[in-house]
């Protein structure tokens, strides 16, 4: 297996679990968690004193061609430079933290070109900038790092309401940008799989499509709240037929009607059901 993640795979990913890369007993234990994505960490997770050894670590997993992505320090902190020889030497994915500037991410590009980039949106100067960082070069998706930007802000993490804007807002710059829908923020709660499961129902009702996980945990209920019920497949399911019997003209299924738009709807709900 090569070392990072093909760019489809971070497009079509649900859940991307954090481990510390000081931490090197722990990769192991994260992969076993069955994530789509493992995110070896070199920023908050790891104390400043450690960096370096985890930067060690991080490199021996990757030169053994094992999978993973990296979340490297802002580019305002005296870890960054080093944490990009990482990146270039290894030529695997990046997610930036605290990423506000078109500027950031192409420092990104001109030293390592071709890896994929997730910008961190943790900060109000990343909100304001969502729709120019998803137009960069390298940029396949966007995180929302919910707790440093609600404090930031000066609100509760936990506050939907307080929240729903700025989700909101990366949503709409993805769209836009032609990007996979956005990963949501953390749930703190370790193993309470149900205030997992209740977070990203609600993030994914707003247009999101992934979740950030700091515990093997919380690997699965991600899982489980992305899966396509049984009732939606039958529901689209009768949408095509209704539709393809009325020759691609306007239908009615059960007392709604049925157009092109829903067609499409109905067409991504089967497309994602077979792709799980």
């Amino acid at each position: 297996m090569t070392a990072g993640y093909d760019a489809d795979v971070i497009r079509s990913a649900r859940s991307l679990l954090f481990v510390p890369g000081n931490r090197p007993g722990r990769f192991p234990k994260a992969m076993a968690a069955q994530p789509d994505i493992v995110i070896l960490d070199l920023e908050d997770a790891v104390a400043a004193d450690e960096k370096a050894t985890a930067r060690e670590h991080i490199a021996e997993w990757f030169a053994a061609g094992r999978p993973g992505m990296v979340r490297i320090n802002a580019a305002d902190t005296p870890w960054h430079e080093a944490d990009l020889e990482l990146i270039r030497r290894h030529r695997v994915p990046v997610m930036l933290a605290k990423a506000e500037s078109v500027e950031q991410i192409r420092h990104i590009t001109d030293l390592a070109p071709g890896v994929s980039i997730i910008p961190l949106i943790e900060t109000a100067a990343a909100v304001a900038a969502v729709g120019k960082l998803c137009t960069v070069e390298g940029v396949v998706r966007l995180a929302f790092g919910s707790i440093d930007f609600a404090n930031q802000i000066g609100v509760d993490p936990d506050d939907r309401d307080a929240l729903l804007l700025h989700r909101s807002m990366l949503v709409l710059g993805s769209a836009a940008a032609g990007l996979p829908a956005p990963i949501d923020g953390v749930t703190t709660s370790l193993t309470d799989s149900d205030a997992v499961t209740g977070d990203f129902t609600y993030a994914r009702r707003l247009g999101m499509g992934a979740k950030l996980c700091i515990h093997p945990a919380q690997v699965a209920a991600v899982h489980a709240a992305a899966t396509t019920t049984e009732a939606d497949v039958q529901w689209a399911q009768k949408v095509i037929r209704s539709f393809d019997a009325a020759n691609g003209s306007a239908a009615a299924v059960d007392g709604q009607m049925i157009d092109v738009p829903v067609v499409e709807r109905a067409r991504h709900i089967l497309a994602t059901a077979a792709d799980r």
